[in-house]
């Protein structure tokens, strides 16, 4: 680039997500550190924003998210494939300098809900141009991710939203344009990191590492409700939508997790798994919220079912729970069952 620009960056930790452990993980970390786990490789299976993952960089990581908007990123931050961070920069500098961008699928269904119609335009364009790109062979699968990923975590910050997509917020003023920033992306990763889009059951079967890290989700909300428009940019197969928040069809995407199928997934996940270590974050909300708050595993069963692969011990740490702000909810903590397996 021969002008000089100004630009601003983004981390893994700059986008809001249900869950993220980004706060908890000098805790993560610490058990780790402190039951001196030696491993050379980690499986993060739900891996979600990826922040756990970002915790381990200097091992073998590999990734694994049914949501293709967390694989996408997840693949940006942590892939093999070396990009061109001058590349990315130019085209951010672009995407952002861009005035003018007509109708498109984004204007079409989604103008003055949780964007406004001019930030439509420009997020249908972006997304439109990366595609372009990366088909006519400008773009490499990582440049591609790390653009998509850019575009994802600009949407989040003004999304007029309370953090997610379920709903948006009405008769609000649209005070914030779009913005693009550069991710911090390392350029050269660990050469065998991987980066998965599958169902965490099915792909467990498959792979392996020392230490596998499960974050799964613990109550009966599906993020891909919760995402389906950061979902529906990421793949961009500009599907219908429908309903006042304008959401597309989810039902493949949508999680045993978060169902009365809960502790038998689990319980299969567990048996599959091939690994030194098992360390499962599950916290402690039992029955203390309503009924969409509440945990689908018990402890009893989480005892139980990791006790038949290794030897368990469970740590805590307090922390606030995700509330709607209808309850408050007191006493409640993060927990980390570790199995060091037979």
């Amino acid at each position: 680039m021969t002008k000089q620009v100004a630009y601003k960056t983004s981390y893994i930790n700059n986008r809001r997500y249900l869950g993220n452990k980004y706060k908890l993980l000098p805790f993560i970390s610490g058990v780790v550190q402190q039951e001196k786990l030696i491993f050379d490789s980690i499986l993060d299976i739900f891996a979600g924003t990826g922040a756990v993952s970002s915790a381990f960089t200097d091992k073998c990581i590999i990734t694994n998210d049914i949501m293709y908007s967390n694989y996408i990123c997840n693949y940006a931050w942590f892939a093999a494939e070396p990009y061109d961070p001058e590349k990315i920069l130019e085209y951010i500098v672009r995407y952002n300098e861009k005035k003018k961008c007509g109708p498109n699928y984004m204007t079409k269904n989604f103008a003055d809900t949780y964007f406004s119609k001019k930030d439509c335009a420009k997020i249908g364009y972006i997304r439109g141009d990366i595609e372009r790109n990366y088909k006519k062979g400008n773009l490499n699968a990582r440049e591609r991710a790390i653009l998509i990923t850019s575009l994802l975590y600009a949407m989040d910050k003004i999304a007029k939203t309370c953090g997610h997509y379920d709903a948006y917020r009405k008769g609000v003023e649209f005070d914030a344009s779009l913005e693009l920033l550069v991710p911090l992306a390392e350029v050269n990763n660990n050469p065998n990191n991987l980066c998965y889009n599958c169902d965490s059951n099915e792909l467990i079967k498959t792979v392996s590492a020392d230490l596998v890290y499960i974050d799964p989700p613990y109550n009966s909300r599906q993020y891909c409700d919760a995402y389906h428009l950061l979902e529906n940019v990421a793949r961009w197969e500009k599907p219908e939508v429908f309903g006042e928040a304008r959401k597309m069809d989810r039902s493949s995407l949508k999680s045993k997790y978060c169902t009365n199928e809960a502790t038998s997934a689990f319980e299969d996940l567990i048996e599959n798994i091939n690994a030194k270590y098992i360390l499962l974050s599950y916290n402690n909300m039992a029955e203390k919220g309503n009924d969409r708050s509440n945990a689908k595993i018990s402890d009893e069963d989480i005892m139980r079912i990791l006790s038949k692969k290794g030897t368990v011990k469970v740590f805590s740490e307090d922390y606030k729970a995700f509330s709607t702000g209808k309850s408050d909810i007191k006493d409640n903590a993060e927990r980390l069952f570790l199995c060091i397996c037979f």
